[in-house]
């Protein structure tokens, strides 16, 4: 019987001689590896997510505490607008910017403002002393100053998502009837053409008288067209005196400046989900809106 002759091994069999336990522990601890990094990274997830339920409990708790005091505070403040005997004309201005600068966003403050002018405007007439006239005019420029600090916070935010035009009226004579330069404004796609008319000036009040035509499209019965009757003082605030148009779209007349001379204002057209938080859109706006958007995602 023949031997047979053993094959001379070379330098790649003893490499792979070699490399046959290697590959064993390399791949052993390949496993390791990988367990471990996800083991970390689920330790890791799992932290993030408590942090993040702490934090939202945290912020939840939070709102709640802020909403009630804020609900203590707007009761407090209402209630001495309600009893008006229990506190004087200081007190009840400065309550009312208390009551302004934190809720102007979700309130309709202008029959407050208005009563609060009515009330000054009294006091002043009732007094004799000098004193008296200069504290109402005090009483009043404040008045003035909060509202339109007020108006100038609300207009950054709509002229930050929508458009804007400003006019000038002459009131260096008696402006009713006069028809000041329409614009066309685009949002959105949807353009609208607007048109004032001035009625009338109330002097003492500061409020303009002002018909507002509007020109707005419709993609099944045309453009339309629709006529708004209102008067526009430093106490209309846009958030929350605005007009509908269509598509949920808002528009405001902003009264910035008067004088004896003139009359600065400026019309704001937004979306309608900047309006205030007492406003809710209906629900074909909603509807109309989606579907506005998917139109715009297929195209």
């Amino acid at each position: 019987m023949s031997e047979v002759p053993l094959k001379k091994r070379d330098t790649w069999d003893k490499i792979d001689i070699l490399m046959r336990p290697m590959g064993g522990l390399l791949t052993a601890g390949a496993i390791t590896l990988l367990g471990f990094i996800t083991s970390s990274a689920l330790n890791q997830r799992q932290a993030t997510d408590t942090n993040t339920r702490l934090y939202t409990e945290l912020m939840s708790r939070r709102e709640e505490a802020e909403s009630a005091l804020r609900k203590d505070m707007c009761v407090s403040i209402i209630n001495s607008f309600v009893n008006p005997g229990e506190t004087g004309l200081s007190s009840s201005v400065l309550n009312l910017e208390m009551l302004a600068y934190n809720f102007h966003e979700s309130l309709n403050l202008k029959p407050l403002f208005a009563e609060m002018r009515r009330r000054v405007i009294r006091a002043r007439e009732e007094g004799r002393a000098p004193a008296d006239e200069e504290l109402a005019a005090a009483y009043l420029g404040r008045l003035e100053s909060m509202a339109r600090e007020i108006a100038r916070r609300q207009m950054i935010v709509l002229e930050g998502v929508g458009k804007r035009f400003d006019r000038t009226v002459d009131l260096s004579a008696d402006p009713a009837g006069t028809s000041l330069e329409p614009a066309t404004l685009s949002l959105d796609g949807d353009s609208t053409t607007f048109a004032m008319d001035i009625l009338g000036v109330d002097r003492d009040n500061r409020e303009i008288r002002i018909a507002l035509t509007i020109e707005t499209p419709d993609p099944e019965l045309g453009r339309q067209t629709k006529i708004a009757t209102f008067g526009v003082s430093y106490f209309d605030f846009p958030m929350i005196d605005n007009t509908r148009l269509v598509g949920g779209q808002r528009c405001s007349v902003v009264l910035n400046n008067m004088s004896d001379e003139s009359a600065d204002i400026t019309l704001v057209l937004f979306p309608g989900t900047y309006a205030s938080l007492k406003e809710k859109p209906y629900y074909n706006e909603v509807i109309e809106s989606i579907l506005k958007a998917n139109r715009r995602l297929g195209s």
